[in-house]
């Protein structure tokens, strides 16, 4: 009897176990799928690739050149380098915070609903979207590096691959602090404008090409508030660490840094599917 009630428990144990398999496997083909998607409608715009192409050369190039040489001097540091990372992680969050308004023309395609009907998590298809929009986003940080060539701005191989390692969490943290806004719009407008609400602030208030070491008051609380701001200190922390310049530029300690960027990400992607789904559901 005692037998028959351990074969049981590792027959029901083995059947758990390959149920959980098969739905983790379900779960990463729907991700990598939609993810492929928008890869794939990526590549049939040739105007949405010049765009993130010509992007960088606007911030980048005019904006950047024209600060690089009014205000860099007594900085203490090389300005060109600073704005450079800035400005690549900047190109990260915007680019994948666009791809992000895709989901609301998905949802006027009643594509949205085709997919919610399908048995995979909501998580998934927000997931699948948002590291979709980071190929578009990292095209654009690629754009960013060949304009700082121009400028005569460069970082080393291993510094650049440090940045493209963290280049998927960057993705995830933007694409999920802009499902917060998008989850509930309806109007592909109304997205568009929200892209730009939430990231020409963080452009200026977190670092990105403005140095914000000395900030008080409002301006303060208001980077503080932003995760961009985390974004590019984890960015530059790694990329600067060993060298004399790392305490001028690097506000936070990594670890700290690291785990508010994975705590805010889970928090938002968490709210943001929610609001998304419920839209959907009450559509």
């Amino acid at each position: 009897m005692n037998k028959l009630i351990t074969d049981r428990e590792i027959v029901e144990r083995k059947t758990v176990t390959a149920y959980r398999k098969s739905g983790f496997v379900r779960e990463l083909n729907a991700t990598l799928t939609i993810l492929s998607r928008r890869v794939l409608l990526t590549l049939k715009s040739p105007a949405t690739l010049i765009m993130s192409l010509a992007m960088p050369i606007i911030m980048m190039g005019m904006i950047g050149g024209n600060l690089s040489q009014n205000m860099a001097d007594g900085l203490g540091f090389d300005f060109g380098k600073f704005m450079l990372i800035g400005m690549m992680v900047n190109m990260l969050f915007m680019m994948t915070s666009q791809g992000l308004a895709s989901l609301v023309e998905d949802r006027h395609t009643n594509f949205t609903q085709e997919m919610m009907i399908a048995p995979i998590s909501r998580y998934s298809i927000v997931i699948g979207t948002i590291l979709g929009s980071a190929f578009m986003a990292i095209v654009s940080m690629f754009g960013t590096i060949v304009v700082g060539l121009f400028m005569g701005i460069h970082l080393g191989a291993g510094q650049l691959l440090a940045i493209l390692a963290l280049s998927p969490l960057m993705c995830l943290a933007a694409g999920a602090f802009a499902m917060l806004l998008i989850g509930c719009i309806k109007s592909k407008t109304a997205a568009n404008m929200a892209v730009m609400f939430i990231t020409m602030p963080q452009m200026f208030l977190s670092g990105a090409i403005i140095p914000i070491g000395n900030s008080s008051g409002i301006l303060l609380v208001l980077n503080r508030l932003m995760p961009m701001t985390y974004c590019l200190d984890l960015t530059r922390a790694v990329v600067y660490a060993g060298t004399p310049e790392y305490s001028r530029v690097v506000l936070f300690n990594p670890v700290v840094t690291l785990a508010a960027i994975i705590t805010f990400t889970i928090a938002f992607l968490a709210i943001g599917t929610f609001m998304f789904a419920r839209s959907e559901t009450h559509k």
